[in-house]
């Protein structure tokens, strides 16, 4: 299976027909067309912190809206596909195995880093779906880690799929019209580009860079946090190579990534 990594826009902005959102509608909606059918989807969200690594257990998960403000539609908005505690216990044991503790959530439901992109990607809500958490330290090594401890389930039927934002600084995004802002995120996603796609890369230099990653130009200021940055890390630790595809669309006309391994 292949290693996805999606920016999910913004709360569940993309299923309410918000025009700022309108190519990552579109991207979504055409991605999976060009991937292989998955028995199973292990999506890392960018809204899901534990102190341990926790993985959604439950045989028919809920829905967790996790944001507020929005119409009310927002807060009834369905995603039905079926858990997969099987692979739960699958994944806690390839972590465990790598060192790694993970703790089985039954209760979780599906946040919004799930159920948006799921819906856009998936509408026929037909495949199970497995969340892991982010650890609270937000480490990128860490995060390498889990993300190779992962690499097994890729040929057992498991789609990993990274769901975060390749640019999450809430107050710049309403500045698209600010040329300032539109050359930082480039500067910055040149990075990124560069990083994710280059072939020549060794492994060990590729995940140094993302060990370093603040030190990338205005890695602090696309990201003042980086739990929206971390789920690509888990995915490039999975791939363990450079991706073979790049997804360019906008985010309420920010420019954002999506990446395919």
């Amino acid at each position: 299976m292949p290693v996805v990594f999606v920016s999910h826009g913004g709360g569940p902005m993309p299923l309410l027909g918000d025009p700022g959102h309108g190519e990552m509608v579109a991207a979504l909606q055409t991605m999976a067309a060009d991937l292989p059918r998955p028995d199973c989807l292990l999506v890392v969200t960018a809204h899901w912190e534990a102190d341990t690594v926790s993985v959604s257990s439950g045989a028919a998960p809920g829905m967790l809206y996790d944001y507020g403000g929005f119409p009310p539609e927002a807060y009834t908005l369905q995603y039905g596909a079926p858990g997969a505690p099987a692979m739960a216990d699958r994944v806690r044991a390839v972590l465990g195995e790598a060192g790694i503790t993970a703790a089985a959530d039954p209760d979780r439901g599906f946040d919004h880093g799930t159920f948006v992109p799921l819906m856009l990607l998936y509408p026929d809500a037909d495949i199970p779906v497995l969340q892991i958490s982010l650890e609270r330290s937000l480490d990128p090594a860490r995060h390498l880690a889990i993300g190779k401890a992962l690499s097994p389930l890729l040929s057992e039927g498991g789609m990993i799929i990274g769901s975060g934002q390749s640019f999450h600084n809430i107050p710049l995004m309403f500045q698209a019209d600010n040329p300032d802002v539109q050359k930082i995120n480039t500067a910055f996603h040149g990075w990124l580009d560069r990083v994710v796609l280059s072939p020549e890369l060794a492994e060990p230099d590729r995940e140094s860079e993302f060990e370093s990653w603040a030190q990338a130009p205005f890695a602090g200021t696309c990201h003042p946090r980086e739990e929206h940055l971390v789920p690509l890390m888990v995915c490039a630790g999975a791939a363990r190579a450079a991706a073979r595809r790049r997804i360019d669309y906008s985010v309420m006309g920010i420019e954002a990534r999506g990446y395919i391994w």
